[in-house]
């Protein structure tokens, strides 16, 4: 364990918290000196609270020496991706068009953290509505890779991903509608678990696509996420697509080995295409998972393409139908990149969405057939390292808008299905650019993810690594 409290987990600060071996105002103090620090460089943060988090701290402090602890969480300063409604607060929604929405309630997944006693530090960056890859947003300007300033992030959760990964903050709400936890935790060396589609109450969360939103955590182990969504899975009254499904003791999977799980390897796909270093991850994740007791098979897949096709159709078009009134009333306010895919959406027929949406019970049995001998597959997030944001900015030369298509490739299939899926820091490319390695699982299955990605992290540190302060 760190002494420096900025640098423990979320794990370890709370416990550090509850043991009275630091208080919440110094843990918060630690956080708002390094974002202070780190802003300048990284422009994660769309909001910085630091009064209000060092009073907030002093109460958590207040209300423990009286005995009085709100949850695990107790006094711990967390930030989330500014599209999680906390009522009274702004949130922007990473655009124009919300940059002065106050939202009279507080989403389902945020108030679960704050019953569970977390204190607000402020807001992350994201891209504008959640709809981008890269971390690029026209308005308030690109979020920074901690590990090279080049280089992008990955979005949606663009602020989330660069946060977690430069020690700002312990942990952060991400949404993953076609990749937007997993990218960014793949680009900047943080651990991300896209929850299995109705896992996790959506209520209280901006809206982008109603069948392929979910909501999870981005934080630094495996352990963090299951803390996190230990507090924030479940039925909700207010979301009705929240599922009843039983809960599984997440923390206490993050325990259990590897023996006796089989884990498979997609023959291809997955591994078609695949940058040098990525692929060279790739074998070495597989190295380590068979050598903590995991029986690694090949397993030949359906058609991904396809699912990553019909993905991107449904999104542009729940998308397009969310947006439609202020595409018509307010144009301008949009960025240039977001208002193309918004309208894009808008061409879509109405039976070419409907055969989609009708394809997709019948994809995910067809999946579930050919992963039935498997308790997870390990395949790369995407198949590159982080591009730098030159290269993958629209504007910036003929070949952005391929390269764009490229970074979500392997994440949308995922998103289509509606599986789980965590993703783990598993290496570095020559360069210092992390590459993160993505287990799929089965629905409403996140333990067994949340099992692997421990085990694999308790014998690797490319999760304890951190981005050194640009000087």
């Amino acid at each position: 364990m760190s002494l420096e409290p900025a640098l423990m987990t979320l794990t370890e600060v709370a416990r550090a918290i509850a043991m009275k071996q630091l208080s919440s105002h110094e843990v918060t103090r630690a956080l708002l000196h390094r974002i202070a620090q780190w802003q300048p460089h990284l422009n994660a943060f769309m909001s910085i609270e630091s009064e209000a988090a060092l009073k907030a701290a002093g109460v958590a402090d207040a209300e423990f020496a009286k005995g009085e602890a709100r949850g695990p969480l107790h006094g711990v300063p967390l930030a989330h991706k500014d599209m999680y409604y906390d009522a009274g607060h702004v949130a922007t929604c990473g655009s124009l068009i919300r940059r002065d929405f106050v939202p009279t309630v507080t989403s389902t997944a945020l108030q679960r953290l704050k019953d569970a006693g977390q204190i607000r530090l402020g807001t992350l960056h994201l891209a504008e509505f959640a709809y981008g890859p890269t971390g690029h947003n026209a308005h308030y300007g690109p979020v920074r890779n901690p590990w090279n300033l080049a280089h992008i992030t990955g979005g949606s959760s663009s602020g989330s991903g660069s946060s977690v990964a430069a020690r700002l903050t312990y942990a952060a709400l991400g949404s993953d509608t076609g990749g937007s936890i997993r990218m960014p935790a793949h680009f900047c060396g943080v651990t991300g678990l896209k929850t299995t589609v109705g896992r996790v109450s959506r209520a209280g969360a901006m809206p982008l696509s109603q069948s392929l939103d979910t909501v999870g955590p981005l934080a630094r182990t495996a352990e963090d996420c299951a803390l996190l969504l230990a507090l924030i899975a479940g039925p909700d009254p207010e979301d009705s697509t929240a599922s009843h499904e039983p809960l599984s003791d997440y923390v206490a999977a993050t325990k259990s080995s590897l023996k006796g799980l089989k884990i498979g390897v997609p023959a291809s796909f997955y591994v078609d295409d695949l940058d040098s270093e990525v692929a060279r991850v790739l074998d070495e994740t597989i190295a380590v998972l068979k050598r903590e007791g995991a029986d690694i098979v090949k397993v030949e897949l359906p058609d991904q393409r396809q699912l990553s096709s019909a993905s991107q159709l449904v999104l542009a078009a729940e998308a397009a139908a969310f947006h439609k009134r202020w595409m018509i009333e307010r144009p301008q306010d949009y960025g240039a990149q977001t208002l193309m895919r918004l309208q894009n959406g808008l061409a879509i027929p109405a039976i070419t969405y409907l055969e989609a949406m009708r394809w997709r019970g019948p994809a995910l049995a067809a999946h579930n057939a050919a992963a039935a001998g498997v308790d997870a597959i390990v395949a790369p997030a995407s198949p590159i390292p982080a591009p730098t944001i030159e290269e993958s900015d629209v504007g910036g030369g003929p070949n952005a808008p391929a390269l764009l298509q490229r970074l979500t490739l392997f994440t949308r299939p995922v998103n289509f299905l509606g599986l789980p899926s965590l993703t783990v820091p598993s290496g570095f490319t020559r360069s210092g650019l992390p590459v993160g390695m993505q287990l799929i699982g089965r629905s409403f299955d996140e333990a067994t993810l949340l099992t692997i990605g421990a085990a694999f992290q308790r014998v690797t540190d490319y999760h304890d690594r951190v981005p050194k302060l640009p000087s």
